[in-house]
């Protein structure tokens, strides 16, 4: 492998970035793929907007794009500092195992440890996405219980109590 290059997407990147997502959709096993236009002016919008919604950094080898880390900031986290949430963190089939990840993971605490009032970095994976859990436990993460997701889509027009 080539040196690997990690920095921050750009909006030349943006085409990269919504295949890439397409990717990602179908890794998790979806079906129903959203359609690359519209999916492209989401991630110009998201990325590239004023403000930006989130973040992007990308691994890249030679020309070849191998993996990104998307992310934004949450605040409140601890008292009042904010955290850095990494929504995603993906690495294409030709960049496992080469340290990719690793890169993308210690580009990601760069990040925060250069942000302001930034206490924390933190991230979520699938209970049954063994792979993951793994990669994050050889970078010696562990895992926290101590709390339980919830999720409901925009669409749900009023509150259900």
């Amino acid at each position: 492998m080539q040196h690997l290059v990690v920095r921050h997407a750009e909006p030349s990147d943006a085409k990269t970035v919504a295949a890439m997502i397409e990717e990602i959709e179908r890794y998790y096993g979806a079906t129903s793929i959203q359609p690359f236009d519209e999916r492209l002016t989401q991630v110009e919008a998201s990325l590239f907007g004023t403000p930006p919604l989130a973040y992007c950094v990308l691994a890249i080898s030679g020309d070849e794009v191998l993996g990104l880390a998307a992310y934004s900031f949450l605040w409140p986290a601890a008292g009042s500092t904010h955290s850095l949430f990494i929504k995603e963190l993906y690495v294409r089939p030709d960049g496992r195992r080469l340290g990719t990840g690793t890169r993308l993971m210690q580009e990601m605490r760069a990040i925060a440890a250069a942000a302001p009032g930034c206490s924390r970095v933190e991230w979520m994976t699938d209970r049954d996405n063994d792979g993951a859990r793994a990669f994050y436990r050889r970078l010696g993460f562990e895992e926290f219980e101590g709390k339980v997701n919830y999720r409901v889509g925009s669409d749900i027009p009023e509150p259900l109590g």
